[in-house]
């Protein structure tokens, strides 16, 4: 049984007006540029907006009461040989062709009329329906036979395109590819923004193009909300829910794009379906979770991101608000955090927050946070003492804050101070950064190539020492500077007996060539392990 075909699959949507079948209709305008109506010599006497009304049959027919027989969507073809005589049977007649939901009416001059009735002209313009003269005589099966083959040939190439659209999703859903993967696809097939979101309407997941971001996910889940509400095809945006067996997840929503020969929400139910079965697949693990964390979050610690609008955008689309918010940067380490319970600690504060695993280069796990809390209610130690004993690791787990931020160029910077000093937090403590003038100042410096090279040039060769025998100088060092004139404090930090320590301190000193005492030599060293990109997580 083919995907599209399963019946655990609810691709069931709001009452909205029918459009994939239509879609894969010629239009009145487009079967007028065929050559078998342009030998009629077309005079378009009521068009615009009519001119659009999708055909799916052409009929002839002289009868003055042919309405009944009728189903819509067709274009009429008459001479008005058996039409009305009177005016207000006229007008009826046109009446009634529009409550049949006839698209377009072609009458052929010369055989009763000379020119077109008024009264016909007038009734047709106020009721929007499209009225087309013919002023030279044409064979009327070629137009029937020519607007045939016309409709048949887009139906078969809508249904050749539904097909090649359920094969590239089905093969999507049989590799098991992720959802952002998903909503990539579906917006490159459609050929317009795609965002998965979940039931709160925030944006979990979304394919934008560079550069519109801001136009596209701004004020998003009122938006969503009205979308989901009130809006219908025509207005553009396509609201598809995601769901199997009776469980709902979120939904796929497709802003307005161009056409699609398989009917755009067809292409968007394949899509749901691809990822409902996805959701089945997981197990009960939330992928989308996971990947929306990432999708918002490794844009800013990388910088990828063309303005502060538009990222602001992505946030509060996403659930973080930003405007009139105080941001804080966090990094977690010591171990393997849920990056949920961080979240739901950031809601007992009343605020929001995104967290993310990176990977970790210098020993240990870690987990970066954005946390956005109302300006009222500004970060403090009772909050982030809660947070560690809500994480349940004991003393094992160290939590770094970078400065408290209003914006996002500022939060990003936030976020690269608690990274940037998370090695230097104790063990089963906080480190402010804001309260670390010296850390905060080389943050701000990091990709100074400068200040690189003073690291480079002062630890070389402890640093070449601990790749070639494992050793732990740089470690040694660090407990050493973190605790100047208390070398029992600084032997504990770096997990040594007092002995083993003094010996450690002797070989650095020797292989660094420096005076471990000098206050200058410990300030020099300092800042050269504070610039090192090993101790950035």
């Amino acid at each position: 049984m083919e995907i599209a075909e399963r019946r655990d699959i609810d691709t069931r949507r709001t009452n909205r007006p029918k459009r994939s079948a239509l879609a894969a209709l010629p239009t009145v305008g487009e079967l007028l540029e065929d050559d078998a109506f342009r030998a009629g010599v077309p005079e378009v006497v009521v068009g615009g907006a009519a001119l659009e009304a999708p055909v799916r049959w052409v009929h002839t027919s002289e009868r003055g009461d042919i309405a009944r027989m009728l189903e819509g969507r067709e274009l009429l073809l008459s001479m008005g040989t058996a039409w009305p005589d009177t005016d207000a049977e006229l007008r009826r007649f046109i009446e009634s062709l529009v409550e049949a939901g006839v698209s377009a009416l072609v009458l052929e001059l010369g055989t009763r009329y000379s020119e077109t009735p008024p009264v016909v002209r007038d009734a047709a313009q106020r009721a929007g329906l499209a009225l087309i003269v013919l002023h030279r005589e044409v064979r009327f099966i070629a137009l029937t036979e020519a607007g045939h083959s016309r409709i048949i040939a887009g139906q078969m190439a809508a249904l050749k395109a539904r097909d090649e659209v359920r094969e590239l999703f089905t093969s999507l859903t049989l590799r098991g590819a992720p959802a952002d993967h998903v909503v990539r696809e579906l917006a490159r097939t459609l050929g317009s923004p795609v965002v998965l979101e979940s039931l709160a309407h925030e944006a979990l997941i979304s394919e934008v193009p560079s550069g519109s971001e801001a136009a596209v996910l701004a004020d998003w889940e009122r938006r969503s909300r009205a979308a989901h509400r009130e809006a219908s095809d025509e207005d553009g945006w396509l609201v598809v829910p995601v769901d199997a067996r009776g469980k709902r997840w979120g939904s796929l929503v497709a802003l307005p794009g161009p056409p699609h020969a398989a009917g755009r929400r067809n292409v968007l139910i394949q899509g749901a379906i691809a990822l409902a079965l996805g959701r089945l697949a997981d197990g009960g693990a939330d992928e989308w979770a996971t990947l929306a964390r990432r999708h918002l979050l490794d844009p800013l610690l990388a910088g990828r991101f063309a303005t502060s609008e538009a990222v602001t955008a992505r946030l509060e689309a996403a659930g973080v608000p930003v405007a009139g918010r105080l941001l804080y940067g966090l990094a977690l380490r010591g171990a393997a955090h849920s990056a949920t319970a961080v979240e739901a600690w950031a809601l007992t504060l009343g605020g929001r927050a995104r967290a993310l695993a990176l990977p970790d280069r210098t020993g240990g796990p870690l987990t970066v946070v954005l946390l956005s809390q109302p300006a009222h209610r500004p970060l403090d130690d009772s909050s982030l003492a809660a947070l560690l004993r809500t994480l349940g690791e004991g003393s094992r787990v160290s939590a770094t804050v970078g400065r408290a931020a209003s914006g996002v160029d500022a939060a990003v910077l936030s976020l690269h101070e608690a990274i940037d000093n998370a090695a230097e937090a104790p063990t089963g403590a906080v480190l402010w950064v804001e309260r670390r003038p010296l850390a905060r100042l080389l943050s701000s410096l990091r990709d100074d190539h400068r200040l690189i090279d003073h690291g480079e040039r002062m630890l070389a060769p402890i640093i070449e020492h601990d790749q070639r025998v494992g050793g732990d100088l740089q470690r040694v060092l660090r407990a050493a500077l973190a605790h100047p004139g208390n070398r029992t404090a600084a032997a504990r930090a770096a997990h040594l007996s007092r002995s083993v320590f003094y010996q450690r301190l002797e070989l650095i000193s020797t292989l660094l060539d420096v005076d471990l005492e000098d206050g200058e030599t410990q300030t020099a060293l300092h800042i050269a392990l504070l610039s090192r990109p090993g101790t950035r997580g």
